[in-house]
């Protein structure tokens, strides 16, 4: 099997040392490796000296969907695995994947279970984002339980869906991975074969607040696309959490914004 690995990173110098040292000590290596740097402005680009080998672009910083969409559309080969550039995989993490691939033809997409190291200790992930595999749409919709760094895609499910939606800020893999699983079939690798380090400043997960913001927005996209009941009831839920909030801090405009949302959902 053919793979490329993409990697967006933005300032991340040192992480992404560590992170393109975990995929070249793999024991299924990759075909090709492209970093997508974000506009960094530290010595990233000193990276080249580093890894010769890999494909190395800058661009003015667009953000991770569009880094991720870049790497997407350089890539030579019908595989692509993700990898941010401040995680790092286990030496079997390709092989596992190319392992139940070659079994599976029909199952274009895998992702796999993953560690939490904060302070450089193991933490426990709550059980909310704990990996069960059945029904991946029904388990990622309300939160996004699937790790960009963790999934091996093939591009033909890319080219079915679309690429990453870089109008979202946040919660864009949220979108792709719904966007895939409500169509095609999604396999879980229940192995721990990614490790996701939390704690250093910059990261997207705590930069912006009220992340179910960007989900409605996914999910309204997705309810155009397919008129699914799980889509509204979680919607639904969301809409009243929001304003839940707004109430609370006393936004008027914004409560009547979403009050008029949970109607015409109520309505339809």
């Amino acid at each position: 099997m053919q793979i490329s690995v993409v990697i967006p990173t933005y300032n991340r110098y040192e992480f992404l040392k560590r992170a393109l040292h975990s995929v070249f000590a793999q024991t299924y290596l990759p075909n090709e490796v492209i970093v997508i740097d974000d506009g960094s402005t530290d010595n990233t680009e000193n990276i080249l000296h580093d890894f010769p080998t890999i494909k190395y672009i800058y661009q003015d910083n667009k953000g991770v969907s569009s880094a991720r969409n870049l790497g997407i559309k350089n890539a030579q080969n019908g595989w692509i695995a993700f990898l941010d550039s401040d995680d790092e995989w286990h030496k079997d993490k390709l092989q596992e994947q190319v392992s139940f691939h070659k079994k599976n033809v029909n199952i274009l997409m895998s992702y796999t279970d993953e560690k939490w190291i904060r302070d450089s200790k193991e933490v426990k992930i709550p059980k909310k984002f704990h990996k069960i595999g059945k029904d991946i749409f029904a388990e990622n919709i309300e939160y996004c339980n699937i790790a960009p760094s963790s999934v091996m895609i093939h591009i033909s499910l890319l080219n079915k869906v679309g690429l990453f939606d870089e109008s979202l800020e946040v919660c864009e893999d949220y979108d792709l991975w719904l966007r895939v699983a409500i169509l095609h079939d999604i396999a879980l690798i229940n192995k721990k074969l990614i490790v996701k380090y939390a704690g250093h400043k910059d990261q997207l997960s705590f930069k912006f607040w009220g992340m179910d913001r960007f989900r409605v927005v996914s999910l309204e996209n997705l309810l155009k696309l397919h008129d699914n009941l799980l889509i509204k009831k979680i919607l639904l839920k969301k809409y009243k959490l929001l304003l839940k909030g707004y109430i609370k801090y006393d936004k008027i405009s914004d409560v009547k914004f979403y009050e008029k949302k949970i109607k015409k959902l109520h309505d339809n």
